[in-house]
């Protein structure tokens, strides 16, 4: 059996990923992982391949041995596996509980090398990896500075990963979007935010269409839209606390 696994399916770039593999190529079912089952559950009304709903929350303790449970009980063919899932905060480090910074590295880190190391078996030469990173991978960003750190460590671990994977046949590609708009601003924005400019946004059928030809491509990192790119390019050149005195001044401080 032939499947894909995308995490953070019930909204936003897991969700655009589950569309945008169905209509690419075949599969005999789609598992689609999120806390909400019954979005979960709605995406087969769009989907040619069979939905396998996992309403899973990779915080909970026994998530993961749960979704491997499933695999070894069916033993698929992993295709693809997509790690969307994922959140963030605007705000001062300090004025939010640690808690929260807790279940964001859980999520954003922790719960996608789970994924990966757990799905890893069942990839064969052929299987491709999509790690969700962020614009924020490639340099600190005052007032998200644990969501860029968290993104920071997808991007290492995708790119390593992918040369680690090399001799199987197998690719981990980095996802690395500038601004989308999706129901990520609806938790990452609150009261107490200092971010308040955006200077542009992409679409996710814009990122995941890139991201999935970048894969063709054998590219590790993948960017949405010229601008995007020419900031990361900057990122590199300029001095990263330039950047961040660029960043600050953009929001107003």
């Amino acid at each position: 059996m032939k499947i894909a696994v995308v995490t953070g399916a019930s909204s936003g770039m897991g969700r655009e990923f589950v569309f945008a593999l169905d209509r690419a190529e075949p599969f005999d079912e789609i598992w689609v992982i999120a806390r909400r089952e019954d979005r979960l559950a709605a995406l087969q009304q769009n989907c040619r391949a069979a939905i396998r709903p996992l309403p899973l929350d990779l915080l909970a303790p026994d998530a993961l041995t749960s979704y491997a449970a499933l695999l070894k009980e069916h033993r698929p063919e992993v295709a693809v596996l997509v790690n969307a899932s994922g959140f963030g905060r605007f705000a001062l480090f300090a004025e939010e509980p640690l808690a929260a910074y807790n279940d964001m590295l859980d999520v954003n880190a922790k719960a996608l090398m789970g994924m990966t190391y757990v799905t890893l078996p069942y990839l064969q030469s052929g299987g491709r990896i999509y790690q969700l990173g962020s614009l924020s991978s490639f340099q600190p960003v005052p007032y998200i500075a644990v969501y860029g750190a968290s993104k920071a460590f997808v991007l290492s671990f995708s790119r390593a990963l992918n040369v680690e994977l090399r001799p199987r046949g197998i690719r981990s590609m980095a996802v690395c979007p500038g601004w989308v708009k999706t129901e990520f601003f609806d938790h990452a924005l609150t009261d107490q935010t200092a971010v308040t400019y955006f200077n542009r946004f992409y679409t996710p059928e814009a990122v995941v269409r890139r991201a999935i030809k970048d894969m063709a491509r054998g590219k590790d990192v993948s960017i949405a839209g010229f601008p995007v790119r020419f900031q990361v390019l900057l990122t590199k050149i300029l001095p990263h606390k330039f950047v961040m005195w660029v960043w600050m001044k953009q929001q107003g401080h």
